[in-house]
């Protein structure tokens, strides 16, 4: 059997879908598997089991890019063709059967528009893939050793970016004495590129002892880092729908981006929202303490109940 599986160009919507092919592979355990995503999604399937092929969709004007991946898999014949990005394409590949997700923005979470896509319920949780070299590196840079509090203080847009102060005010709360995570080795996590960095540096520079991951990590490296971690915390991002994916206690901020359409979701992930209008708030209107009263009560959690 092979399945031609079109999804996301933004790395949260991707590791969103990967819910969808775990329930594929075990629905079709000798299906091979073609994705086609954006470039900078490409390693949240990197390790995928029963994966054939990734083809990385570079946007192009005018649509072009969907002629070029036309091109590339117009010539298979296909089992199933999965198309969650609601473009024609699926239609004019020969396919025996095709499953193509509704274009526009609608009522939700993210996660249940998908799985309709395929008339699956419950909707499956999203996973994530790594290997043993990623699960290696991983141990070398945070090691055995205690609880870790890993941060994700960036995301791809200003707005969503919670002030570094308040990221540092809630390391003092949840490692200090007394506290939850007390003694615990802090991770700084980001992706690459000087604006990642340039978001991550007050917190880093404040925090001397951190580990620093910011740009240092491809996505399964990413993946296998935050499996290792006790407590994820951070801004509405691709990392943090990475983490919920692995399992990891995963905090996301939320304030002018809609929680009901992508908090987090995993065994024990959830949102918390700033004060203000949903989807609309202002970030700086999300305390520190508010946080941590949430995070206190996430990591309480036990895992039997949660999962």
């Amino acid at each position: 059997m092979r399945v031609l599986f079109i999804t996301s160009t933004r790395i949260g919507d991707a590791v969103l879908s990967t819910g969808l092919l775990d329930h594929l592979m075990r629905a079709h355990p000798d299906a091979g598997f073609t994705i086609a995503c954006g470039r900078v999604a490409e390693g949240v399937f990197r390790r995928m089991p029963a994966l054939e092929r990734v083809i990385p969709i570079d946007k192009k004007r005018y649509g072009l890019h969907w002629l070029g991946l036309w091109s590339q898999v117009a010539f298979t014949r296909w089992d199933l063709v999965v198309d969650l990005r609601g473009s024609a394409i699926a239609w004019l590949l020969p396919a025996r059967r095709r499953a193509v997700m509704r274009g526009g923005r609608r009522a939700g979470h993210r996660l249940l528009h998908l799985a309709k896509t395929l008339g699956i319920t419950p909707a499956p949780r999203p996973v994530a893939w790594f290997g043993a070299a990623e699960a290696a590196r991983a141990a070398s840079l945070v090691p055995p050793g205690g609880a870790v509090l890993a941060l994700g203080p960036t995301a791809n847009w200003v707005r969503k970016v919670w002030p570094p102060d308040r990221f540092l005010s809630l390391a003092r709360m949840l490692t200090g004495p007394g506290a939850v995570l007390e003694g615990a080795r802090i991770a700084v996590l980001g992706g690459p590129g000087d604006q990642e960095r340039a978001m991550a540096a007050p917190v880093l520079d404040a925090l001397p002892g951190a580990i620093d991951l910011v740009g240092r990590l491809d996505l399964p490296e990413a993946a296998a880092v935050l499996a290792r971690c006790t407590l994820f915390v951070g801004n509405d991002s691709g990392l943090m729908h990475l983490s919920a994916a692995t399992g990891t206690a995963t905090i996301g901020l939320f304030g002018p981006t809609p929680a009901s359409e992508y908090a987090p979701i995993g065994a024990r992930a959830l949102a918390v929202l700033a004060k203000g209008p949903p989807g609309a708030a202002p970030m700086g209107a999300l305390s520190a303490s508010h946080v941590a009263e949430h995070a206190t009560a996430l990591l309480a959690r036990p895992e039997a109940v949660a999962a």
